[in-house]
């Protein structure tokens, strides 16, 4: 597919789990068993499969997920990085401190990430704050716009799962993308409606609900405490005390034949699911490990599910289609 002029693979590989440690307070909002070299070692696999876009942030590891970008794509330029703003950091304490607001952050906050990546202009910078009013939006969109145009950013777009409010933005003249919760457990069609009209292009995260796709965890399963995934969270809710919710498994064994459609994993057609949702839909599953990425990357063998198939799962599945569920920082 096309983005930002350049003919990518449809999937990216989300940065979060690589960021490791990071915490709100003295509550943990990161994912446990982190490794740099795996992690660098990922990122490499996943050039070599074809992957060449990145969704990072500076909230990611406060700022560890972009230096490892920085060290594993040091002479790729080909390779996208999508990085956001929005949010303080201390990456000493490895904490996220505050939102940042006003428009006056959006100047400093591009130059850090532009350093902790080695980078003179990010690809894509995303409005990391969810549910922000519109007006503080635009009044931030003005200066990212600015730094456009003087060559810092080359687009940009919002990290929302507000339909509404990306409807008020989508059409300012550097706006590419959104970068929205969706998979095939929790669709988000009134999202996806706004992201035709405007011709955007979507990131999808948790398009594996936070690994819950990935059949890898049960109700028996319990996340250690230094894994989000054990916490409260409401971004969490695939996960409840800190083991799988029951509720999603439900859904998920209703389609999991489905899903397994043509020799496919369970990972493999949930990736296929969201093609077949949306031609311009790019999954950015958070990957750690080079397994991981293999097979996740096999999914472009198999490209989208079967209109016959998509047909059959709505038939099945039961869930919420409500798009204003805040879902990642």
């Amino acid at each position: 597919m096309r983005f930002l002029n350049q003919d990518i693979s449809p999937i990216g590989m989300g940065c979060w789990p690589i960021g490791g440690p990071m915490f709100v307070g003295d509550e943990t909002v990161g994912y446990a068993n982190s490794d740099d070299a795996e992690s660098i070692r990922t990122i490499h696999a996943a050039l070599a499969s074809g992957i060449t876009l990145f969704d990072t942030a500076p909230a990611y590891g406060a700022g560890h997920a972009e230096r490892l970008l920085a060290r594993a794509l040091k002479g790729r330029p080909d390779a996208l990085i999508a990085t956001k703003i929005g949010v303080t950091i201390d990456e000493e304490s490895k904490r996220l401190l505050e939102n940042e607001e006003g428009p006056g952050t959006v100047g400093p906050a591009i130059e850090a990430s532009l350093s902790r990546l080695g980078r003179d202009r990010i690809d894509l910078l995303l409005l990391h704050l969810n549910s922000l009013s519109v007006a503080k939006a635009e009044a931030i969109f003005d200066e990212v716009e600015r730094a456009r145009i003087a060559g810092k950013v080359r687009a940009y777009g919002w990290s929302t799962d507000f339909s509404a409010n990306l409807s008020c933005v989508a059409e300012r003249p550097g706006f590419a993308a959104v970068e929205h919760a969706m998979n095939v457990l929790l669709d988000a069609p009134k999202m996806q409606s706004v992201v035709d009209q405007h011709g955007l292009t979507a990131l999808i995260r948790s398009p594996l609900a936070m690994g819950l796709l990935s059949e890898k965890y049960s109700s028996e399963t319990t996340m250690p405490d230094t894994d989000i995934r054990s916490t409260s969270n409401p971004r969490t809710d695939y996960f409840k005390n800190a083991s799988a919710n029951p509720e999603y498994l439900q859904r998920l064994d209703a389609v999991r034949g489905l899903l397994e459609t043509g020799g496919r994993s369970l990972v493999q057609g949930a990736i296929g699911w969201l093609w077949a949702r949306g031609q311009t839909n790019i999954p950015i599953p958070g990957i750690r490990t080079v397994d991981q990425l293999e097979g996740i990357a096999e999914a472009l063998s198999f490209g989208p599910l079967p209109a016959s198939v998509m047909g059959e799962i709505e038939t099945v599945i039961e869930r919420n289609t409500s798009d204003t569920i805040d879902r990642a920082r």
